[in-house]
């Protein structure tokens, strides 16, 4: 599941957490070609991804928000926890107005995705490991609205509120899923995913299952829309 390989002190170490080896082997070669970094470990899930930083603190860990046995947000608390010092980056498919503002509440330094290309991924990668904070120009305009809505008073977006897994749950009924379907992508079991609901409309004050279904589906889509 994880490997290490010989690394030169004079290189930036990063580990890389992503359940699909081939894209673990195509970032491996990305960043391998650079004269300064090397990704010095290797990890399929979130378990053994959180052993090898514990284990080796890395310069900087590439993580997939998906993975087979944790949330990527729920990985990147658990990174802070162990080692509040290390850099992530966030690596992925799913679109960053939905996840780029909370995986940098939880703690992660940058939020970048799939598509974006590995030039602008070695842009990112080396801004992080100076120090700054990389998300697009697009997000970093969005989080500001938002620092400046919750200074005037305003509550900005529904989420917020929510844990990470509340706001899994939020975005799935938000896309038409019922919750046999949330259930089975979350690895929950129903009656789980029925406490999470009505934690969520507690949390945003609806009074029924069709408020919570019309807020989240009206969320989803004004932030796919943004």
């Amino acid at each position: 599941m994880a490997r290490a390989k010989q690394n030169p002190t004079s290189k930036k170490r990063i580990l890389v957490v992503d359940d699909h080896p081939m894209m673990r082997q195509g970032l491996a070669k990305l960043i391998n070609g650079e004269p300064e970094l090397m990704v010095a470990w290797e990890a399929g899930d979130a378990r053994a991804g959180l052993e090898m930083v514990v284990a080796h603190s890395p310069d900087l860990v590439l993580a997939d928000i998906s993975l087979p046995d944790q949330n990527g947000l729920e990985l990147i608390k658990s990174i802070q926890a162990e080692r509040p010092a290390t850099a992530i980056l966030v690596v992925s498919m799913h679109d960053e107005a939905l996840y780029a503002e909370r995986v940098l509440r939880a703690g992660a330094r940058g939020y970048i995705m799939k598509q974006e290309g590995g030039k602008q991924l070695l842009v990112a990668i080396r801004q992080i490991l100076s120090g700054q904070v990389y998300v697009s120009g697009k997000i970093s305009v969005k989080i500001l609205e938002t620092l400046s809505q919750n200074r005037s008073g305003s509550e900005g977006s529904p989420a917020v509120k929510l844990s990470p897994r509340e706001f899994e749950v939020f975005r799935l009924i938000g896309e038409g899923k019922g919750s046999r379907e949330i259930a089975e992508k979350l690895h929950l079991s129903i009656n789980t995913v029925e406490v999470h609901r009505a934690n969520i409309k507690r949390k945003l004050k609806l009074n029924s299952p069709t408020e919570l279904i019309r807020q989240a589906v009206q969320w989803t889509d004004s932030q796919g829309s943004g």
